[in-house]
């Protein structure tokens, strides 16, 4: 086997930022900062943003994202192509109340205000 193709492997202290969790292990990445272990020996130190001691996985705490519904009504709610059916059944109560109102109003004479009011604005 050829020589020094292969990188030290040598003891590490990895370092949580966000928990200041240690860890004491084997590693070929090196660090010019350096640290003391409870051992009394000084190992090369490498921070590290997400470790065990912060991942939402380990730790158990969940994020929120089954509060704001699923995929679907993220959708939905976001672009307004489909109603919920709360909402479409009050659009088709309010819908159906002012189709009733409208035939009474026609049934008195007030049904053609509309069309005048186009034809005034061509002419």
């Amino acid at each position: 086997m050829k020589k020094d193709t292969h990188p030290d492997y040598k003891p590490v202290i990895f370092q949580d930022i966000s928990t200041d969790f240690q860890v004491l292990t084997r590693s070929t990445m090196s660090s010019a900062e350096t640290i003391e272990w409870e051992d009394g020996n000084t190992y090369p130190l490498v921070r590290v943003e997400i470790s065990s001691a912060s991942h939402p996985f380990y730790t158990g705490k969940r994020q929120n994202i089954a509060d704001r519904g699923g995929r679907i009504e993220q959708f939905r709610r976001r672009y307004g192509t489909e109603e919920s059916p709360e909402t479409a059944d009050a659009e088709t109560q309010v819908a159906e109340t002012q189709v009733v109102e409208a035939g009474v109003a026609g049934a008195q004479g007030g049904g053609g205000g509309e069309a005048e009011e186009v034809q005034q604005a061509d002419s």
